[in-house]
């Protein structure tokens, strides 16, 4: 059974805005969710929408899509790790680890950005915390756990961090608390602290694109370096390393560098870093270039007419 369009799904054409796309999915999600719609189909139904906006709202994921359909996040497509390459596939972020009490784990459905989803359909974390507020919401039983939102950077998830914040717990009390962020969180990442539950929201990198535990990046080398083979300096979230670009690299190649990625927060060991290969296309020529690009081309030619 074949997938519906994503813009189908949402009521929306192929030139919607973003802001128009936003609204569409709150309307929808709103209206669809499962706590709400009690309607056969409706949990099919919220994750298409939820699925639809995931790939609608990230820019990269869109142009994948409206070129090459849901074959761009078929397992294997295109020459990155995993579902959906490394800038595709869906993600459902569903992680516990230490603190007192019993873990909690909840499952965001892929939602990219589950605050989205909390505070335009149930009314948002609002409350007496600077990083938001107790979460009532129709979660069944979480309703008698407060929950709040803590945002992080990209740098703090790497390497874990701890925040002193004032918050109140399940009896009403004001206390303050030193929140000890375990390397390794990321978006939707659900961890207990001493009777309130903290949801985590990772910062963007500017450069960093990040998968579970491993990271993306980029490195731009000339049409001589792909060539002739280069030694580039690349910057992890661990530090600089030099990688060997083999010669002969295709322009698009993915290059991994083994344990320089996230911590893995379920387990012991990291991520790797995967570099993917641009070329830089010279724009100007100076006589001289252009002249051994002709030699090169002329080359080439005779080495094909021998066969």
């Amino acid at each position: 059974m074949s997938k519906k369009d994503y813009y189908e799904i949402l009521g929306v054409n192929k030139t919607a805005s973003d802001a128009e796309i936003k609204s569409a999915y709150r309307k929808l999600a709103r209206q669809h969710h499962p706590d709400i719609d009690k309607t056969a189909g409706a949990t099919e139904r919220f994750k298409e929408i939820g699925e639809s906006y995931q790939v609608l709202s990230d820019p990269q994921k869109k142009k994948a899509y409206d070129q090459f359909g849901h074959s761009a996040f078929e397992p294997g497509a295109g020459s990155g790790a995993g579902a959906g390459g490394p800038f595709g596939g869906f993600r459902s972020y569903s992680y516990t680890t230490g603190g007192k009490g019993p873990n909690v784990e909840f499952d965001f459905g892929g939602f990219s950005d589950p605050f989205d989803l909390f505070e335009q359909i149930f009314g948002g974390m609002g409350g007496g915390s600077p990083f938001g507020g107790a979460q009532g919401g129709p979660f069944g039983n979480y309703q008698r756990t407060p929950t709040y939102q803590m945002e992080v950077s990209f740098e703090e998830a790497v390497h874990g961090t701890t925040k002193e914040v004032q918050l109140q717990d399940a009896q009403g009390r004001s206390k303050r608390m030193a929140i000890k962020v375990p390397p390794g969180v990321d978006n939707g990442t659900r961890i207990r602290f001493e009777g309130v539950d903290i949801v985590f929201r990772v910062r963007r990198h500017p450069e960093f694109h990040r998968e579970g535990a491993d990271i993306f990046s980029e490195v731009t080398l000339s049409i001589s370096q792909l060539v002739l083979g280069e030694i580039a300096e690349i910057k992890t979230v661990w530090g600089k390393v030099n990688l060997k670009v083999p010669a002969g690299a295709e322009p698009g190649a993915l290059i991994r560098i083994k344990n320089q990625g996230m911590s893995n927060l379920r387990g012991s060991g990291k991520g790797d870093h995967y570099v993917r290969v641009k070329v830089e296309i010279p724009k100007k020529l100076s006589a001289e270039e252009k002249e051994l690009y002709e030699k090169l081309a002329s080359l080439k030619s005779k080495k094909k007419s021998w066969f």
